[in-house]
């Protein structure tokens, strides 16, 4: 058996044995973990990420239904809870988002994870070392004590955190003046459950991201094989920077949770919008960078391969190009057929152009347009914000002129 079947098949074994349904060179990001396997027993996923609406509303619903029906034990409360509109905007748009995400990352990860051995970017030598980072991933992943410290970590700090914030100096719907703790019943669901749902699930986002930086640095150690001559201009890896836009519904999500913040103290204080676009844009350009920036990995490869492939195609174009003035313009030895529909001018033109693609290959297996979607999808969250300091007409025709 060939080192590199026998590699596959162990790595099959071991991942029917953690009821994993990955193939060889494939994982998902999403699709394993404590978490994961309960979702599986209470019917809310599948294997391949399943009973999205189901899941989505099930657990929307347990960390907001309540609030709602607890506070209208006091109708004080309902009417508080009603205009408190950070919560809404966590509960009801930000978490289903976060939790929909699931399947948008599932299904456009594990191609992406696959693409290095399909596309041979990864060789048959290199495929066993390439295994073991997909195995050592899984492995984080299904940890039951890496999802056990999340718990704790929002059951401690995340408590913490929460009790840190603005003094409570009126009434509201979920805890009276005169200490943080002195909570309402909405108060006890919205601390111990309602707030834990969304930072856990926001926690886990962070691990698997944390887990794709893991895997990419360590296939970036790997001897990788890079075409400088790739049309995708930077050596075949430009499938990473596209598969990054998986993760624009995360970045939409934590947008959504900074615009509710921000719409509070917009609406409820009387602040300006505009005092907050310093914030804003730093919020905007980190989490673009924290999606982006781990490609820089690849960087060091890239720049290794542009330059060999400019040593080579320039030795390659000196070459020919000496032989095409011998043959065409010194007539040494003379031409046997005419310079009109040869194929020579076709292949230099054909060697200028493979030239050109070497020299503008980028550093990075990302360009423009992929920082300007991310950028986009996290800023999204912010338009309708726009609406306190202009009128629905003034804002469309404002962006009106900014398309056009």
């Amino acid at each position: 058996m060939a080192p590199m079947e026998g590699s596959a098949k162990r790595l099959s074994r071991w991942w029917a044995g953690k009821g994993c349904p990955e193939e060889p060179h494939e994982f998902s990001l999403v699709g394993g973990g404590p978490f994961f396997q309960l979702l599986r027993r209470t019917y809310l996923t599948g294997d391949a990420m399943e009973l999205l609406n189901r899941r989505t509303v099930a657990i929307s619903m347990i960390a907001w239904l309540p609030l709602m029906l607890l506070a209208s034990l006091r109708i004080a409360g309902l009417s508080s809870f009603l205009h408190d509109v950070e919560v809404h905007v966590r509960l009801l748009v930000a978490l289903p988002v976060l939790i929909a995400a699931e399947t948008v990352v599932h299904s456009r990860m594990r191609p992406a994870v696959h693409a290095f051995v399909n596309r041979r970017i990864v060789t048959s030598d290199d495929v066993s070392r390439f295994d073991r980072a997909v195995a050592s991933a899984i492995r984080v992943r299904n940890s039951y004590v890496v999802e056990l410290m999340l718990i704790v970590l929002v059951y401690t700090f995340g408590l913490w955190l929460w009790s840190s914030r603005v003094p409570i100096i009126t009434p509201t719907w979920y805890a009276m003046p005169g200490g943080r703790w002195r909570l309402t019943p909405a108060g006890y669901w919205y601390v111990f459950l309602s707030i834990p749902i969304v930072q856990f699930v926001l926690l886990r986002w962070y691990l698997r991201l944390f887990i794709w930086y893991h895997f990419l640095w360590q296939v970036s150690r790997i001897n990788l094989n890079l075409v400088t001559t790739h049309p995708d201009r930077c050596a075949g890896l430009s499938f990473l920077g596209k598969s990054a836009y998986a993760f624009g519904p995360i970045l939409f999500a934590q947008g959504v949770m900074l615009a509710g913040i921000v719409a509070s103290r917009v609406l409820y204080r009387g602040e300006s919008l505009l005092s907050f676009k310093l914030q804003i844009l730093g919020f905007v350009v980190f989490f673009v960078l924290m999606i982006l920036g781990p490609l820089f990995m690849f960087t060091r490869r890239l720049s290794i391969a542009k330059r060999r492939g400019l040593a080579r195609y320039g030795q390659l174009a000196q070459d020919y190009s000496e032989g095409f003035e011998r043959k065409w313009i010194d007539h040494d030895p003379p031409p046997k057929e005419d310079l009109l529909g040869a194929a020579d001018i076709q292949s230099l033109a054909d060697l200028a152009n493979s030239y050109s693609i070497v020299s503008s290959m980028r550093l990075v297996p990302f360009g423009l347009d992929d920082i300007t979607r991310l950028a986009a999808a996290t800023a999204a969250a912010f338009l309708p914000l726009l609406l306190t300091v202009w009128s629905p007409e003034e804002l469309i025709l404002r962006l009106i002129k900014v398309v056009f």
